[in-house]
């Protein structure tokens, strides 16, 4: 046992990410069981498998049931998805923000998005186009199919003022989703809907968001030209 104990998950994780760091656990090691590094620590078993856990999350650790826990080899960053509210990311640009809905409809989706959506042939979407602006130049189309169990028929009216992008990420939380990024030319309603020629290139995320593996919505951002992605690692 060490001569001061760790009371926290968080304390015996900054330990085994020491001993890695140090390479006195070097990658592909195996490292020892909970029941060890909890007495080493003095503290509960429970506390060390957090902290593990958390690490192997973030791919530093690799854990297999009976084969204990082990130094990744290949340590790789897991990313966290993360859905921003159109109108503040506008906004923290600097510019005004703006909104239209273009169209809202419940009708049978086609059967790429039933699939994806993991719908029944019968099984009916609420389809909504809308387009946001900044300083009154278009910005993003977002064009949406959302299942009807999230959202019920008197609530429809609400993303005549407000986004279903914003609203979804305020009221529907998601435990797993899957995200594309692509290109597109512009074509005869893109170039209408955001004030550019036929043609020029695009930027598109894809993405669909789950509840418990039951499907929330299946979108399709696409930018104004120009448009450039930031993220930080």
């Amino acid at each position: 046992m060490t001569d001061t104990p760790f009371n926290s998950w968080q304390s015996v994780q900054e330990e085994v990410l020491a001993r890695i760091h140090s390479r006195q656990w070097k990658p592909g090691d195996l490292i020892p069981n909970e029941a060890d590094l909890a007495q080493e620590f003095g503290c509960a078993r429970a506390t060390v498998n957090r902290a593990l856990q958390n690490l192997a999350d973030e791919g530093l650790l690799d854990r297999r049931r009976k084969a204990g826990t082990r130094v990744a080899t290949h340590p790789v960053r897991k990313a966290t998805m993360y859905i921003p509210v159109i109108r503040q990311e506008i906004a923290d640009k600097g510019h005004e923000y703006g909104y239209e809905l273009i169209c809202s409809e419940r009708v049978l989706p086609p059967t790429e998005v039933s699939n994806i959506m993991e719908f029944g042939r019968r099984a009916r979407a609420q389809h909504i186009v809308c387009i946001h602006t900044a300083d009154g130049r278009p910005y993003v189309i977002e064009d949406r199919w959302l299942n009807p169990k999230w959202v019920s028929a008197k609530e429809i009216s609400i993303f005549n003022e407000i986004s279903p992008n914003e609203w979804l990420v305020t009221h529907v939380p998601f435990t797993e989703g899957e995200i594309m990024f692509s290109a597109m030319s512009a074509g005869k309603t893109e170039a209408g809907l955001l004030s550019c020629k036929e043609g020029e290139a695009l930027f598109v995320i894809d993405r669909t968001t789950r509840n418990k593996q039951e499907a929330i919505t299946s979108v399709r951002l696409i930018f104004a030209p120009d448009y450039q992605i930031e993220t930080v690692l």
